[in-house]
């Protein structure tokens, strides 16, 4: 299975960036997928997951409101689509099976400047 995460870069606060993950090897469309985090220092934390549908989804309470998870099963791709950015929203962000991960990807880094 490969996960290709794209779309990170630099924003300043209060800006707004769209995520990109294009998954191969396995039968995307069944499958509960998640966005991920990890800031330096700190453990990687579950962000938001969907459901293999889209029509279920959970948040991790500092980004409700902000982020926005979808999927094209189509496409074999997830999204994030975050809005109103925080330094705090600083680390690199992947995707993965919310569980029973697969082996992590690279990642995307997102910087939030203040």
């Amino acid at each position: 299975v490969q996960m290709v995460e794209s779309g990170g870069g630099l924003v300043q606060a209060g800006g707004s960036l769209r995520l990109s993950c294009v998954v191969s090897g396995t039968t995307f469309s069944s499958i509960t997928m998640g966005w991920y985090r990890q800031a330096p220092g700190k453990q990687r934390e579950l962000v938001a997951r969907l459901s293999p549908g889209g029509g279920s989804t959970n948040y991790a309470d500092s980004v409700k409101g902000r982020f926005t998870i979808s999927r094209d099963n189509a496409k074999n791709t997830l999204y994030l689509q975050m809005n109103g950015l925080k330094p705090e929203d600083t680390a690199v962000y992947y995707c993965n099976r919310y569980t029973f991960q697969y082996d992590w990807g690279q990642g995307t880094q997102v910087t939030v400047s203040s």
